[in-house]
């Protein structure tokens, strides 16, 4: 396989100079944005029957890559992911060809393998030794991998929103993780800053040769695997953009080499909380302005898409495609649909591009017949708790037996807990407080699996991929009410036949008596009935004993039976539709500081705070109440706050709260190592924006 590599092109300037594989700036202007170049008609006329004795690599296509023929490849088998047809989605979207590139089946999870087996091959034949990179997640899991491959030493720059199981996954490779409290863009300065000043490489990402070319490689397997056809659309979820700037740089070639017809149309998709790219190209500007992220898909979290917008934007001028946003609510709500459909687990990043092709198949920006293909990447280890939460798991608990007749008594009591937890509850209630006191009601009775959404759509998505027994049902939400999610409910033949129990404090006129009459099981007043009474009717509804013990309803932050009752109240549902300031205990043996945290959240008007100043304190206070996230100091006088923290997350009823730390103690790799494995977040008192660690706080919560 010989190269057709011709020459680089400034994309700022358009000067061309001879074909170098390690070019890092223009000699015209200087510029950072360069593009290798093919001979594509010196292509081979039998390319596709000479590809396909070839073995089946990304690098297989080598006529079209950078690389000459004796270069030595840092490989573990990336590439020539499936292309699999999604009959589910089509069935559930209405519209068919839709084609998923499986980017999943990389070795790391995500298509940012492509991209690191380009980058660290191209240093590997420079003889670099060391690399700076910045990066949200996936790519720093990538190129961590490879780097350890080829004895490459990686310097990582996250934000710290990354979750902290991909900093675990980056340490477990080896690589150095420093992680920068601020946003992605600031924290890419940061690794600028420290190669510069260190001599070491950066990765350039879009600008350099090897990161685009190595995602023009989708382009051509969905060519190859298509038969040598374009799709219609290519729709990607899209950060700083260098996927389908790859991909269409690879389109455009086999359209100039005559393989295909014609370039697709490509779909880029951002959330809401950090869309640049969308704003501008629904203004019609040349530029894209950059903004102030706000999503919890923190992948996606770039505001500053630099001239990766004007490229994309022409390409949509020229060949036809849109940018569109989605909020994080639409993309969680597609990663669980996908899951259930398809039989695929993807992260958010991915799932944001699906919810994308929701919506562009709803404002019928994809005509009927077209034929799409959506690229999926990622796992959703770091993602669960915003689709799943804790309830997707049934415990079974098994006594060990003593003899015979207590052993069948053991099963027997088991399958009974079986029975329990397979009882499926929705609740849809946007109170949040609301939904957690029935929870722990049912709870303290059944061990029942209850599900929570807090808003109509995501109850309605909720409800029909759990099919659950029972709905448990708020009327006044904004946006949908509750009116239209049981019409909607009852309008579904696969959700038509789940009884349904409004729990509201709306007043009800007489025609709206009569309308839920006819459609639900009962009617509860919230702050107007007996948690006895509604628990015996929604046991002996589901079937159950409705002989119920005598059991308080208890109003603590922890769910039931995770440690002793603190507060029972009396057994009237009198909480209901009150709002509940969350509770945080702050935890520091310095009292104006712990003082002037106190104020600064109780600015806020969301939170209660508790003080203490010591570890016995803590510990004292946390046997009253136990809080809904803990402030920890690691300086104490009787104990220090690792051991503190290791107290916390060895008790049933603390084990979950969250824990950040705020601390001036100097933080060696070791003990952050151990604090990242039990603390939310570590914060140093010495660089402390009070403004970022309350918003971070109020996300937390949130969540």
């Amino acid at each position: 396989m010989k190269t057709l590599f011709t020459s680089v092109e400034c994309l700022e300037c358009g000067h061309a100079v001879k074909a170098d594989l390690f070019a890092v700036q223009c000699p015209a202007c200087g510029g950072a944005w360069l593009d290798a170049r093919y001979d594509c008609a010196a292509l081979p006329s039998d390319w596709p029957e000479l590809l396909a004795e070839r073995p089946t690599t990304m690098w297989r296509y080598g006529e079209l890559l950078p690389f000459p023929g004796e270069f030595q490849r840092v490989s573990v088998g990336e590439g020539w992911t499936p292309l699999v047809r999604a009959a589910g989605l089509e069935r559930d979207a209405g519209h068919a060809p839709i084609w998923i590139k499986d980017e999943r089946r990389q070795p790391t999870g995500s298509f940012k393998d492509r991209q690191a087996a380009f980058t660290v091959s191209a240093l590997k034949a420079q003889g670099a030794g060391e690399l700076v990179l910045a990066s949200t997640g996936n790519a720093a899991a990538a190129y961590a991998a490879y780097c350890a491959r080829a004895g490459i030493k990686l310097w990582v720059f996250l934000p710290s929103s990354v979750p902290a199981e991909k900093m675990r996954e980056l340490a477990l490779y080896g690589a150095e993780v420093v992680k920068v409290t601020g946003t992605y863009d600031q924290t890419k300065d940061v690794a600028a800053d420290f190669a510069a000043r260190r001599g070491i490489p950066l990765d350039r990402g879009a600008k350099a040769i090897p990161g685009k070319e190595s995602m023009k490689t989708i382009a051509f397997e969905v060519a190859e695997q298509l038969g040598w056809r374009a799709p219609d659309w290519y729709v990607q979820a899209v950060s700083g953009g260098i996927g389908p700037l790859g991909v269409l740089k690879g389109f455009g070639e086999l359209h100039a080499a005559g393989l295909i017809d014609r370039v697709p149309k490509v779909g880029v998709v951002q959330v809401e909380g950090c869309a640049p790219m969308v704003r501008a190209w629904q203004q019609g500007l040349a530029q894209a302005e950059p903004v102030q992220p706000d999503t919890l898909v923190i992948v996606l979290a770039t505001g500053n898409p630099g001239p990766a917008y004007r490229i994309l934007k022409n390409a949509s001028d020229r060949y036809g495609g849109a940018m569109v946003s989605v909020g994080d609510g639409d993309a969680f709500r597609a990663m669980r649909r996908l899951a259930r459909v398809e039989g695929f687990s993807m992260e958010p990043a991915a799932s944001v591009a699906f919810a994308g092709l929701e919506k562009l198949l709803a404002e019928k920006i994809i005509q009927p017949g077209e034929c799409v293909v959506v690229n999926c990447s990622g796992h959703t280890f770091s993602a669960e708790k915003h689709a799943l939460e804790d309830r997707h798991l049934l415990h079974l608990e098994m006594e060990a037996p003593a003899n015979t007749r207590r052993s069948a008594n053991g099963m027997l009591a088991a399958l009974e807990q079986l029975d329990e937890q397979v009882t499926t509850i929705v609740i849809i209630d946007d109170n949040p407080h609301d939904t957690r006191l029935l929870r722990r009601l049912l709870q303290s009775y059944k061990r029942y699996r209850i599900f929570e959404a807090h808003n109509a759509l995501d109850g309605l998505d909720l409800v029909r991929q759990r099919r659950p027994d029972l709905v448990m049902l708020d009327l006044t939400m904004p946006g949908m009410d509750g009116f239209s999610v049981l019409e909607a409910l009852k309008a579904d033949e696969r959700t038509r036949h789940i009884p349904v129990v409004i729990i509201s404090a709306k007043s009800l006129n007489s025609q709206e008596w009569e309308y839920l009459r006819r459609y639900t099981q009962s009617i509860w007043q919230k702050g107007n009935f007996s948690a006895r009474e509604l628990a015996s009717h929604v046991v002996e509804m589901l079937g159950g004993d409705a002989q119920l013990p005598a059991v308080h309803v208890v109003v603590p932050s922890q769910p039931a039976g995770e440690g002793p009752p603190r507060a029972a109240q009396d057994d009237t549902l009198d909480a209901f539709g009150k709002e509940r300031r969350s509770r945080i205990l702050v935890v520091d043996d310095n009292v104006w500081e712990s003082r002037l945290l106190h104020r600064l959240f109780e600015a806020r008007q969301s939170f209660e705070v508790v003080e203490a100043h010591s570890g016995a304190e803590a510990l004292a206070a946390l046997e009253q109440a136990v809080p809904d996230l803990i402030i920890l100091d690691l300086k104490l006088p009787d104990v220090n706050g690792e051991e503190l923290l290791a107290i916390l997350r060895a008790r049933d009823h603390t084990r979950h709260v969250p824990v950040v730390v705020v601390s001036a103690k100097d933080i060696d790799a070791a003990l952050r190592t151990q604090l990242v494995g039990q603390a939310d977040s570590i914060w140093s008192k010495g660089m402390l924006d009070r403004s970022s660690l309350l918003d971070h706080i109020e996300m937390i919560l949130a969540g």
